[in-house]
């Protein structure tokens, strides 16, 4: 507590030297404790970040702050305040799925860069070694509509995809979660733009709990992640900009279940030369 007063006086304009010497200690004393109350408020946080993003995983996105709390509290035998967790998860860039909020948009600044770990090495032996993922849209009568993807270079197999009118946290974190249910021994490499979503402080910590590492491109180099925009211009060029050159979309559920038939039809029927003419699925099912 003297620490903490001398902190907060010296916060409101008095000398530390002033403050040590009343108090009878040295300077030295007070900036080892401020370093060691410093480290340790560190360690706690990336506890709790940890446990909500375990948490969070677990039950799909469903839990607001106060039912976090909650599961939190229950799980460490803790008694973290509601306050706390709902900043902490503010910080980590998620929250309920149910809940339903006038979005307001504004520009989020980068919590966190990766290197180029892929460093466009695009070939890969085994499936789900290496996996990447980014956001494109598409545009109906209605409105705009986000597609979020993942792609296995192994077998140029789009893994899973997700479809949104929004380009949020939620459309590519629940693009992640449900690719890594199908796959649930995997832990590829993820390898993405700058997006706001993927530099964010929450898919961060959703690696960490599994274990997988993450690469991202680097700035104004679209080229980095190159196979991925290969797959945006083959689904745009072979079915959107033809369907909607003949006659625009009228609905986004209309322009979904068009793409979506496109992405099984890929996956599924296409045959590819890169691929010694089988198809996605059919390169993936022989190694497996």
């Amino acid at each position: 507590m003297l620490h903490q007063a001398i902190y907060e006086l010296h916060e409101e304009g008095h000398s530390i030297s002033s403050l040590c010497k009343i108090a009878d200690i040295s300077r030295q004393a007070h900036y080892q404790y401020l370093k060691r109350d410093h480290s340790q408020k560190e360690e706690e946080f990336e506890k709790i970040t940890s446990q909500i993003a375990e948490i969070y995983e677990e039950v799909d996105g469903i839990y607001g702050y106060r039912q976090m709390t909650l599961a939190i509290n229950r799980k460490c035998k803790t008694k973290y305040n509601y306050k706390r967790i709902y900043r902490l998860m503010k910080i980590m860039g998620i929250k309920s799925v149910t809940r339903i909020k006038k979005k307001v948009y504004t520009k989020v600044k980068a919590e966190h860069i990766a290197e180029n770990i892929l460093n466009r090495e695009f070939s890969s032996n085994r499936p789900n070694e290496k996996w990447l993922t980014d956001v494109t849209e598409f545009h109906t009568l209605e409105g705009k509509v986000y597609l979020s993807a993942i792609l296995d270079l192994h077998s140029n197999r789009i893994v899973d995809w997700n479809f949104g009118i929004s380009n949020n946290n939620k459309l590519v974190f629940e693009n992640f979660k449900n690719a890594l249910k199908k796959n649930l021994n995997a832990k590829p490499l993820i390898h993405s733009d700058r997006g706001f979503q993927y530099t964010s402080f929450g898919f961060r910590k959703i690696l960490e709990s599994r274990e997988i590492k993450q690469s991202m491109s680097r700035v104004g180099k679209c080229i980095d992640n190159g196979p991925m925009e290969s797959i945006w211009g083959k689904i745009k060029s072979e079915r959107y900009h033809l369907k909607k050159n003949q006659k625009p979309y009228q609905t986004r559920e209309e322009l979904v279940d068009d793409i979506e038939e496109y992405i099984y039809f890929y996956n599924e029927e296409r045959p590819q030369k890169v691929l010694k003419g089988m198809t996605p699925l059919e390169c993936y099912l022989m190694a497996a």
